[in-house]
């Protein structure tokens, strides 16, 4: 006789199923999350199908091609704009303006004369409508609907017939029949898949608003990132008017690209050069300051790294980061004090960027070392100068990607000379010949390139060593 299926247990945080009881789950790690699962009664058997199969070539690619969401910055991240039955998961913080933006690509969509369906089940309707009137988003295309059950956001489907669905959350809404209460595991999976399963037969984009956990993970099971083709992240700092969506996974473009918003009382708009957003303008030479270079996504963009250096009297000086990584800046510390004769012990370090930005590039190190440099020392780097490297535990300079998309950006904000690890040539000015000392630095995009192999010799050709005291070196 065959032997009776054993029931297994799931995670009633993420799904995640295992053949017996564990105190912990193995998927998201959460204690005291798993439970025993009913075991199935049912086995799949061959049934009809809906349509034959097909070679690919014969297959239609006409449906499926990218359509403007009105929104540049969000076109961007998606590869080129939104696609007919795709699904598209966005999460981020609460009133990191997801809502906001979402209108906006529902309004835009709408101006087009594409009929576009807004459902929302944190709001009500007239609450999106104040929303809708202060972003000047009202138009005769957009249908809005509050709702909270799953049949009636089907039939809203069925009688508006849209071309962009926007479901403001998955957690809001639940379907009735099934165990579990509205933003649960079972119930999300079943709004997931009945509202992925209507976008792909009726070929509707539907955007889906996802909430997050407290360490900024997509609540809910895994299983919810897997059904959709696109899943965005919005990120923000609540101190800050600046946001960024950063595509996670994307089936229909790249997943290293960012857009940048400026959200405010007036609705969300897209900033195309936001690299103004994090480089102070000084009308002086001010020490303690440099100007890194860092790519968010395929994105090159300037950020002004500042220090501050300041003798204590206490056994344990303060380190203190803010916008930075501190275990690297900690790591840039001791190479300059090993390699460099910088000695900070006895001196409490403070660093961060200007304008709420946040570096977490390694191959911002070199920028960091020249700003704890010229802190120390007093003395100010040359204006005009930007340095990108990452800093070994030798002391080395490490090669860091996309160098030519990063000198043209910093050419083109200006800036005169970049100090950089070493290089083939061929990388940075086509030729064989080369590079051996900062005096034999080319000139890439109108600007000098001064490559270095560790982080004394860039000290050392900036004036900001020890052992260098005087006036900046002119470039």
């Amino acid at each position: 006789m065959p032997k009776p299926s054993r029931p297994a247990f799931r995670c009633t945080e993420c799904g995640w199923e295992t053949a017996k009881w564990v105190g912990r789950c193995g998927e998201c790690q959460a204690w005291g999350s798993v439970a025993e699962a009913a075991a199935p009664t049912t086995r799949a058997a061959a049934g009809p199908v809906t349509r034959p199969a097909v070679p690919i070539g014969h297959v239609s690619a006409e449906d499926s091609t990218f359509r403007t969401s009105g929104v540049p910055e969000l076109d961007r991240v998606l590869g080129g704009g939104l696609v007919p039955g795709a699904a598209i998961l966005l999460a981020g913080e609460p009133g990191v303006g997801k809502s906001t933006l979402l209108l906006e690509v529902a309004a835009q969509t709408a101006r087009y004369q594409r009929r576009t369906l807004y459902v929302t089940g944190e709001e009500s309707a007239s609450q999106v409508r104040l929303r809708a009137d202060r972003t000047g988003g009202v138009h005769d295309e957009l249908f809005l609907a509050a709702e909270t059950d799953l049949g009636a956001v089907l039939t809203h489907i069925e009688e508006v017939r849209p071309t962009l669905l926007v479901v403001d959350s998955v957690q809001t809404i639940g379907a009735s029949g099934t165990e579990g209460v509205p933003g649960g595991v079972t119930q999300v999976k079943e709004v997931a898949a009945a509202l992925i399963r209507v976008a792909k037969t009726r070929n509707i984009t539907t955007v889906i608003v996802g909430h997050v956990t407290k360490d900024g993970s997509i609540a809910g099971p895994r299983v919810l990132e897997h059904l959709v083709d696109v899943v965005l992240h919005f990120e923000g700092d609540r101190n800050s008017r600046f946001r960024m969506v950063r595509a996670m996974k994307n089936r229909f473009g790249p997943i290293d690209e960012v857009g940048c918003f400026d959200l405010s009382s007036e609705g969300i708009v897209a900033v195309t050069d936001p690299t103004g957003l994090f480089v102070e303008n000084h009308h002086a030479q001010v020490a303690g300051t440099c100007v890194a270079v860092t790519m968010e996504g395929r994105r090159p963009m300037l950020a002004e790294v500042q220090a501050l250096v300041t003798p204590t009297a206490s056994e344990r000086p303060r380190r203190t980061t803010s916008g930075l990584d501190g275990s690297r800046v900690a790591m840039v510390l001791a190479v300059l004090q090993q390699h460099c004769g910088i000695r900070l012990h006895s001196h409490d370090v403070f660093a961060s960027t200007v304008g709420g930005a946040r570096i977490s590039e390694p191959a911002s190190d070199l920028a960091v070392a020249v700003a704890l440099a010229s802190a120390t020392t007093g003395h100010p780097p040359p204006s005009g100068v930007v340095a990108m490297g990452e800093i070994g535990l030798a002391g080395e300079l490490r090669r860091v990607r996309d160098l030519p998309q990063r000198i043209a950006e910093a050419a083109r904000l200006g800036f005169r000379v970049a100090v950089v690890p070493m290089e083939p040539t061929e990388r940075l000015t086509g030729t064989l010949r080369p590079i051996e000392a900062a005096d034999a630095a080319p000139v890439v995009d109108g600007m000098r390139v001064v490559c270095v192999p560790d982080v004394h010799a860039a000290l050392q050709t900036l004036r900001l060593s020890r052992a260098e005291q005087g006036p900046p070196r002119p470039f």
